[in-house]
């Protein structure tokens, strides 16, 4: 699946890496996903979750929180509040690319940091919390030996799944201010709550108080014999394939436009799949082009220079065979290979232009059979003589007007 680095501004400014997953095809939505407390983007449950719903024809935009994996700023400086509103930055960058997320899912404390952050994200219909606690100061008992120390001494240091990390007061003061249920209650949004009865870490009594909490549409899903982090691939893969399922029916499919031409007619209208991808109708065949994605594209199709040279080669070959056939000639197969470029004028010898630059076709003729120096040459001059050749090297006049 296609797979972008990207970064943007965190809540206070810091630069936030994120990894911007897509389906190889059309995209249905934007997913923005939260990983839980001290983990990152590259999370296996979160790597397993995006790659299952770009399967599903979903987009998903993963990154690491403040002072986490490859963003910038310090650990200790941030709070469950600043988690939310680096999502709320997130979307934010999502929409400024005219893509801001429909569902929110997170994982966690990432689970907590979404319900907090979905009513501040109006474009989302949906959210989906995965082993979520429904108090952000649950976080606390993973390094409870310590809270005294953080309450006399303003910080501890602690470990937390082999690595160090500097837990702050501010932080256990911010997660204890938290209103959570009254940010469940107040969501508006649909709501998927996932959790396993056997984890250990986050009861599955706290997904009993966030599915409570929350007005309908809400649904809960047992992720049975599950741990919390979702190590195992099929239990990562199973939760999103119900994420996919059931997010469809608040963010359903929406077919791309379809070009429609009679015959003899060229018809050509944007799929708003991304910046470029256009639907073709030349007649009753339906092909696509768009634009690699290196330019802003989905490379869902060939490029209209691709469409120009295969009307090229198609025609080459038919005026070869046609010819063939006509003169008896044994030819066997006739290929084409084309590749446009550009250059500069005062290398073309044979061109009257001699400044800027020019376009420039490169066209190799591959004909197989049993065939003298003689033949090969004259079917090489026929392969000048196509229409599209002529149209092409001739003085064209494009006509066009606006439709009422």
């Amino acid at each position: 699946m296609p797979s972008e680095r990207i970064s943007f501004a965190g809540a206070t400014g810091e630069a936030l890496a994120a990894r911007l997953d897509k389906p190889a095809g059309p995209t249905r939505a934007y997913v923005l996903f939260a990983h839980c407390f001290t983990c990152t983007k590259d999370i296996f449950a979160a790597s397993r979750i995006a790659r299952t719903l770009n399967e599903a024809g979903f987009a998903v935009l993963r990154f690491d929180f403040t002072g986490l994996g490859h963003s910038e700023g310090e650990f200790a400086n941030t709070n469950f509040s600043s988690n939310v509103q680096d999502l709320i930055a997130a979307a934010g960058h999502l929409r400024t690319q005219d893509t801001a997320p429909a569902i929110l899912v997170g994982h966690s404390l990432g689970g907590a940091a979404v319900l907090a952050a979905a009513p501040d994200i109006p474009e989302v219909k949906a959210v989906v919390t995965i082993g979520a606690p429904a108090d952000p100061a649950h976080v606390s008992h993973l390094f409870a030996e310590s809270l005294e120390e953080i309450e006399a001494a303003g910080e501890a240091h602690v470990n937390l799944a082999g690595r160090p990390f500097t837990i702050r007061k501010q932080f256990i003061d911010d997660i204890k201010q938290q209103r959570l249920a009254d940010d469940v209650a107040g969501m508006r949004k649909a709501l998927l709550v996932m959790h396993s009865p056997r984890d250990d870490t986050v009861g599955v009594d706290n997904a009993g108080r966030i599915f409570q909490a929350a007005r309908h549409p809400k649904s809960f899903v047992s992720l049975d014999d599950a741990d919390h982090l979702l190590t195992r691939r099929a239990d990562a893969e199973y939760a999103a394939s119900v994420i996919a399922g059931w997010a469809s029916r608040y963010v359903p499919a929406t077919e791309a436009p379809t070009a429609k031409a009679s015959e003899g007619q060229v018809a050509v209208v944007e799929t708003h799949e991304n910046l470029f991808a256009v639907s073709v109708a030349a007649g009753p065949h339906q092909l696509r082009s768009d634009e690699p994605e290196s330019v802003g594209g989905g490379n869902t199709g060939p490029t209209p220079y691709d469409l120009l040279l295969a009307g090229l080669g198609a025609c080459t070959a038919m005026t070869v065979r046609m010819y063939a056939r006509r003169k008896k000639i044994g030819l066997e197969d006739v290929s084409v290979r084309l590749e446009h470029k550009k250059i500069h004028a005062a290398d073309c010898e044979d061109c009257e232009t001699k400044e800027g630059r020019i376009d420039r076709i490169d066209r190799t003729v591959e004909l197989r059979g049993d065939l003298d120096a003689a033949t090969r040459q004259r079917l090489l001059e026929i392969a000048d003589k196509c229409p599209v050749h002529r149209t092409l090297t001739n003085e064209v006049v494009i006509e066009t007007c606006l439709q009422d």
